[in-house]
């Protein structure tokens, strides 16, 4: 089990297990229903119709939507719990307990279970887990969640199993069939943590090159893939080598999946809004579009709503590597000019969306309420933006191009063009369509002056939500989160520092702490909004449902009557 002696930010009862660029788990509301989870008959079929998935691969996935997808096909060595209220603690999945340390922290040896399995019948030993986890180092590959490549990095120059082929990654080690042993670089407390990461998920070895998991994964879940259609749909049913007396996380209700996806976000509206007879066993993967938020107070579809807590801050980076953005006074008028009360109505309003001063939302451990660039009642002070740009010798203005999703983010995005036009700022959007949209932003070269974004934590501490996007030690080439590209070495440093620390609630302190230095000192963003999510169930979903990645969890849906 975890020593508890190295337990770092991490609050052990309350914790939220979440996950990157848009992800994170909370317990749903009621107009949701229950708060149980999957109370539902099994058996039948659920249909999930929203946006497209970014990648099947987990290795290349991070958004918070696909994230979701991965527990139904994959498994890893620990996971987020699926039990009412617990959903932040984490849970032996494929290994027999959350891991046990050594060496200060900087070892850690999971033993695997017996019984588990591939979807053909392979046995999962130790080798498929190094496998699946070295996978990640392929800098084609590895451009889904970051902590792998970051602590298990051994300094060799190992670029994954497809290229070095006959090189051993000697940070993880397989002394038997059932024992794995990771050799981190620097002593890291949560690695339980880290090991529930979709990049953890085994496979068999020699599989997945040029793509292949994108169009038909292996799975080790309750879930596997019969059929895949880009921009169409896909179709899940059930592992039938996947043992449940081995998983006590997953309910895995249905038989069934059928994902429906190229539909645009009014119309999904419009369908779960109806609640007709061909959509009374499906759930809405998406969040409800801001223009039909009035529509969830009809008394038909009120109690179908399912509404997760903000838990995530939607900003705006700056890339600090392009002029005129270099310059931290910029950065700071544009923060001055930006209308946040504008922001939240073209987020839906204060249903869907709380306008943002700090860079962390105020669900995470330690954080400190703050606003390092205050205007007259959150809506911008063009004003004196304008003037800080001619201190700054820009009297005339500036011009940026800003990239954005289609979709609410764009309405964020149109937002905030309307708001720096005001300050002399001319912005020029680049819409990138929202499968690739990731993808592109966190391709350096391909970034352009600023992009709405977004990020969740990992888990709850400040370690999984500053590090990965403001340290500019993390800034690659491919799979960069750290959109403003800020490399501050102070800021660096102090990251490391507080890292280093065991004390829980000192190192909780620290990180909200850092956020308001990081704000006042380097100004790389402007918070925009922590965003709720709303989406709707049909009438055959069973409200019973736990929270995962700031939405329901997918493998807790059942069905009130499976012969619907």
């Amino acid at each position: 089990m975890k020593s508890k002696k190295l337990v770092l930010g991490l609050a052990l009862a309350s914790a939220l297990l979440l996950t990157a660029c848009g992800g994170g788990s909370n317990t749903p509301t009621p107009g949701s229903g229950s708060s149980a989870a999957a109370e539902g008959a099994a058996g039948g079929t659920v249909r999930i119709i929203g946006p497209e998935y970014s990648h099947l691969d987990p290795a290349m996935g991070f958004d918070g939507g696909v994230t979701n997808f991965y527990r139904l096909v994959y498994r890893t060595l620990t996971t987020n719990s699926t039990e009412e209220g617990k959903s932040g603690e984490m849970r032996p999945d494929l290994a027999t307990d959350l891991g046990t340390p050594s060496d200060g922290g900087k070892t850690w040896t999971f033993t695997l279970k017996d019984g588990i399995a591939f979807e053909d019948g392979t046995p999962i030993t130790s080798a498929e887990v190094k496998f699946g986890v070295s996978r990640v180092f392929d800098p084609e590959v590895g451009i889904g969640s970051p902590w792998a490549k970051q602590l298990l990095d051994d300094g060799s120059g190992y670029q994954g199993p497809y290229i070095d082929k006959d090189k051993d990654f000697k940070a993880i080690e397989t002394p038997d069939a059932k024992t794995v042993v990771f050799h981190l670089n620097k002593p890291f407390a949560d690695f339980s943590s880290v090991a529930g990461q979709n990049t953890f998920a085994p496979f068999p070895v020699g599989t997945g090159a040029a793509g292949a998991f994108d169009a038909k994964p292996i799975a080790s879940g309750p879930y596997k893939v019969d059929s895949y259609t880009r921009g169409g749909g896909m179709k899940l049913s059930r592992n039938e080598k996947w043992d449940a007396k081995t998983d006590t996380v997953r309910p895995a209700k249905p038989d069934n999946f059928e994902f429906l996806f190229g539909l645009d976000g009014a119309t999904i509206d419009e369908r779960m809004l109806a609640g007709q007879s061909g959509d009374q066993n499906a759930f809405q993967s998406g969040s409800i579009q801001p223009a039909n938020v009035s529509r969830l107070q009809d008394p038909s579809v009120k109690d179908r709503a399912v509404r997760i807590d903000p838990i995530c801050t939607t900003y705006m980076t700056m890339n600090t590597t392009k002029k005129p953005l270099d310059d931290l006074k910029v950065r700071q008028a544009i923060n001055f000019a930006v209308d946040k009360v504008s922001v939240q109505t073209a987020g839906g309003g204060s249903q869907l969306a709380k306008f943002a001063n700090t860079i962390m939302p105020p669900t995470m451990l330690g954080w400190v309420d703050y606003d390092a660039y205050p205007t007259p009642d959150n809506k911008g002070d063009a004003a004196k933006a304008k003037a800080m740009l001619a201190e700054a010798g820009f009297p005339d203005g500036i011009e940026l191009t800003l990239d954005t999703r289609s979709g609410k983010n764009q309405g964020y995005a149109e937002s905030v063009q309307q708001s720096l036009a005001l300050a002399g700022v001319k912005v020029n959007l680049n819409v990138i369509d929202p499968a690739t949209f990731y993808e592109v932003i966190g391709t350096t070269s391909q970034q352009h002056d600023l992009a709405v974004t977004g990020w969740c934590p990992d888990w709850a501490s400040g370690q999984t939500f500053l590090p990965p996007i403001l340290d500019g030690r993390n800034i690659m080439p491919k799979g960069n989160s750290n959109h403003a590209q800020l490399n501050d070495p102070v800021i660096n440093k102090r990251m490391d520092e507080i890292a280093a620390m065991t004390d829980v609630a000192a190192a909780n302190k620290a990180w909200g702490e850092l956020d308001q230095q990081i704000m006042e000192t380097a100004a790389p963003m402007v918070p925009l909004v922590y965003e709720n999510n709303v989406q709707l169930r049909g009438s055959n979903i069973d409200p019973g449902v736990v929270g995962f990645n700031a939405g329901v969890d997918l493998v807790t849906l059942s069905l009130i009557d499976p012969g619907k």
